[in-house]
């Protein structure tokens, strides 16, 4: 789950602080000064970087060969935030900002059609793509992916295998795939790839809306299938968030809009004390029709905080596998440069003080979704939510 810190006041606070420090005053208090009047968490204490400084120093007069300073800076920035520790603090340079963006947008641009997610702690196909490359060549859910151009992958982050399958269209990735203890070399052509936000269809007489991400645009497309389902009378109603990261917490409240009326979506707590109470956005116009939503191991942050919810206030009856759980609170802030800071500020609990972060949901009903099952085409998680 994400905020996002306007770059218009971050650009204005830089400017004020590159002035200061030009009429030799602090940049980093001004900075702090200026950034509290505007409401943004800032701190004026510095970092001695002698040492970075000497470090440069010394590979810069001794390397054979060229340095790109730029990716020198961007990678003592990125190697600072990792040292924190936590994976969902990052530093984006431009590039990984735009990715982030097309993520969630779902212009996902030079891929091979995947979902990923994370199995027994490995990277796994959880399932290709209609229509995709990976499905036309061969690639199933459950695949485990241990290499990537070469690489050993096996114990990368999700995030870092997607990172290194994307790229160029029409350029190829090579694939070392783990299928039944058997390794699989796979070469696909990449393609430009594009997934629906949101999909509904109905299914004798049960309405089925699919929520692959929650960005600017979920609730709206979310509310408009939830109003044609009423209109062909439907009196029961599938929500499907499994592989759904999460994305933005205000398309989460706009989506539990649709069974909540102005209720509590999810807190937010800094060191154990409640900061804010985010309540669902919008009319409940199925807050009397029964639901059932489905989720696995793919269903973090946003999607855990809609299942939450949805369940606490007795709304809906959880049906797969247990979700991610993602409980903690990014805000984004845009550095100079194009660059962005994705920093935890907070953690998020469900409406009866649950947090999930490290241990995620566990369902109502506990249906599992193998590789072969939906090699198979069949899918008894789905089938299951329908007798309820």
């Amino acid at each position: 789950m994400r905020a996002r810190v306007r770059s218009g006041t971050l650009l204005t606070v830089l400017i004020v602080a590159i002035i200061s420090f030009a009429a030799g005053t602090r940049s980093d208090v001004i900075f702090a000064k200026v950034g509290s009047l505007l409401g943004l968490k800032v701190d004026a204490s510095t970092l001695d970087l002698s040492s970075v400084q000497e470090t440069y120093r010394a590979l810069k007069a001794n390397y054979d060969g060229d340095i790109d300073i730029e990716s020198l800076i961007h990678g003592a920035s990125r190697g600072m935030v990792d040292a924190v520790g936590d994976a969902h603090t990052v530093y984006l340079d431009p590039a990984g900002v735009k990715e982030l963006e097309d993520s969630l947008s779902g212009n996902i641009g030079g891929g091979i059609g995947v979902e990923i997610g994370l199995r027994n702690d490995r990277a796994t196909i959880i399932r290709p793509l209609k229509d995709s490359p990976a499905l036309a060549a061969g690639v199933q859910a459950g695949d485990v992916v241990i290499g990537v151009n070469g690489e050993d992958s096996s114990s990368w982050s999700v995030d870092q295998v997607v990172a290194k399958i994307r790229g160029e269209v029409g350029t190829k990735v090579n694939l070392v795939l783990l299928r039944n203890n058997d390794k699989i070399d796979v070469s696909i052509t990449r393609a430009e790839v594009s997934s629906p936000t949101v999909e509904a269809e109905i299914v004798d007489g049960v309405g089925i809306l699919t929520v692959s991400r929650f960005n600017g645009e979920t609730a709206v497309l979310a509310r408009a299938e939830a109003e044609k389902f009423l209109a062909a009378g439907v009196d029961r109603v599938i929500l499907d968030l499994r592989g759904n990261p999460g994305g933005e917490v205000s398309a989460a409240q706009g989506l539990a809009g649709l069974w909540l009326d102005g209720q509590t979506v999810l807190t937010q707590r800094r060191g154990g004390e409640i900061i804010r109470t985010d309540k669902s956005i919008g009319e409940p116009i199925l807050g009397s029709t029964k639901t059932v939503v489905l989720i696995n191991g793919g269903s973090a942050s946003a999607s855990e905080i809609v299942a939450g919810a949805l369940r606490d206030h007795g709304k809906a009856t959880l049906v797969g596998e247990k979700s991610y759980g993602k409980g903690s609170v990014q805000a984004v802030i845009r550095l100079s440069g194009g660059s962005e800071l994705k920093v935890t500020e907070s953690r998020w609990f469900t409406p009866n003080g649950k947090n999930i972060d490290g241990k995620g949901i566990e369902p109502d009903v506990k249906v599992e979704l193998t590789g072969d099952d939906l090699n198979n085409g069949v899918d008894p998680q789905l089938d299951k939510a329908k007798t309820l």
